[in-house]
Formats: C-alpha cells, structure tokens, sequence
C-alpha cells in the first residue's frame, strides 16, 4: 500500500481542484462535468464513442471560464488503463501545472435491459467489464493520484433498491449493486487519506442510456414521470448537481452512502 501513500505525491502548482469525470460526452456524465465545472473545479472528461459531444462539453465549461481536457478512455479494456493514466497525468501538468486529482467520477456506462431467459455470458460479460470491473480497477490505477482528503463518486442506479424492480434488469442491476457495496468497502479502507466515496443512484433520468431509449420510445416518459413525487423523470442536471455536491468541500463529512436521487421515484 506504500504506493497510495499521499507522502509520494508532490503539491500541486494550482489551487484549482481537478475532477475527472468518465462517460461525460452526453447524459449524467455531461451535467456532472458542467456542474463541477461551475463550481471552479477543473475537469478532465472522458469519452469513448462520441468524441464530438466531449468536445462540445469541453467547449461549454471554457465558454463559461472554466477549465476542461477531453481524453478517450475504453472503460471495458483494464489493459489500457497504464496509458490512459499516463496520458491524464501529461494532461495534469500540461493544463493545470499538478500532478494531482482531488477527484474522480465513475459515470461511464452503458444501459438496456435483457431477460434473464435470453441473457448470454458475453451480454453479462459486457455488463462486468463496463459497470463494475472498469470503475474498480480505474480506481484503483488513479487512487495514486488523488490527493489526501478528496473524493470518489460512483454512478449506480436506483434499481439495485426495492421498489425500483423492473424485469429484465437483473445483469444490469447485478452490476450496479456490486458497485454500491465496492463503494461501502472503499470508503471504509480509503479513509485512512479521508478520501470520501460515495455512490449516487438515478431513478428514470433523460439520458442516451439504452441506445438512447428515451428519443426513441418517447411514449415511456409519461409512464415513468408518474412514478416520481414530482410528476416528470430527471434531468441530467438533476443529477450532476448530486455529483458535484459529493466532489465538493461541502460533502466533507459524507462516506460510505449510496444517495438516491429520483424525484421520489416509487415512493
């Protein structure tokens, strides 16, 4: 564990705290980007398909004075995560003159549900690989790099809580689970670097999830907003607020929960 030690890690050159924040070229990962970033928070976002809506998130944050760098990254493949370190710890003190996060976000993912009598093992391989193995081990190939007292937030989701029990979703909500109970464990063995993690669970939110179910099949909205206390399903910003909250000094006295955030969604 000596190599996690904060000791081996240098003061940064800028009092600016940088988050990264992965999966941030649509959805939750875009409004946690933005939302960070208005809150003074330097980012480094990653995308994997959609280079194009990274690029328009990072062009939002410097429209509106903020700091941002775009960095591809593979969720699924752990066997790039040495290079993609590498590139970020460039990024680091190219962009900002540290070598140092004070956060990461673990958002990236992929949704859509399958039957349990038409799950395969590669669908739930692909499931593992993106939702649960990928956080876990990019975590822990950046923990170096976290300073003392930052933060780790995990995006799972509200089905992995009863009342939110679609069919349908059992590797999906498998994957997520693990996560929230990684997250538990993590807070309690980080704690000796007051290093906060976190998970935040999203009940019905308008995002690309699903090969972007919600434009296709808008007529679902209606259905699903009449499932939250508040008569509409969650917007990306809704979301990323949480996010930003759970990065920031404010939460400083916060580890080991899971926050729901759905609008009252099956209350």
């Amino acid at each position: 564990m000596s190599e996690h030690t904060s000791e081996q890690i240098t003061e940064p050159a800028t009092d600016e705290k940088i988050v990264v924040v992965t999966g941030a070229s649509s959805g939750i990962g875009r409004g946690a980007a933005l939302e960070i970033a208005a809150r003074g928070m330097g980012v480094i976002l990653t995308y994997h398909a959609r280079p194009e809506g990274a690029e328009r998130t990072v062009d939002e944050i410097r429209e509106h004075g903020g700091t941002a760098v775009a960095l591809p990254l593979d969720l699924s493949r752990t066997d790039t995560f040495p290079a993609f370190t590498n590139a970020l710890t460039a990024a680091l003190k190219s962009e900002w003159g540290t070598d140092r996060l004070h956060a990461l976000v673990n958002n990236a993912g992929f949704g859509g549900g399958m039957a349990f009598e038409e799950m395969t093992e590669d669908a739930f391989d692909a499931y593992y690989r993106v939702l649960l193995r990928g956080p876990y081990f990019l975590t822990q190939a950046l923990l170096p790099l976290i300073e003392h007292g930052g933060a780790i937030v995990n995006t799972s989701s509200s089905s992995v809580r009863p009342g939110d029990t679609e069919p349908g979703y059992s590797g999906y909500a498998a994957m997520k689970g693990g996560l929230t109970v990684a997250t538990r464990f993590l807070a309690k063995e980080l704690s000796g670097r007051s290093i906060r993690v976190n998970s935040v669970s999203p009940g019905p939110t308008r995002t690309r999830l699903g090969d972007n179910a919600f434009g296709r099949f808008p007529e679902v909205i209606d259905g699903l907003a009449a499932k939250t206390a508040f008569g509409r399903i969650g917007e990306p910003s809704d979301i990323g607020k949480v996010i930003a909250f759970l990065v920031s000094d404010d939460s400083a006295w916060i580890t080991g929960e899971d926050i729901l955030a759905t609008g009252g969604y099956a209350l």
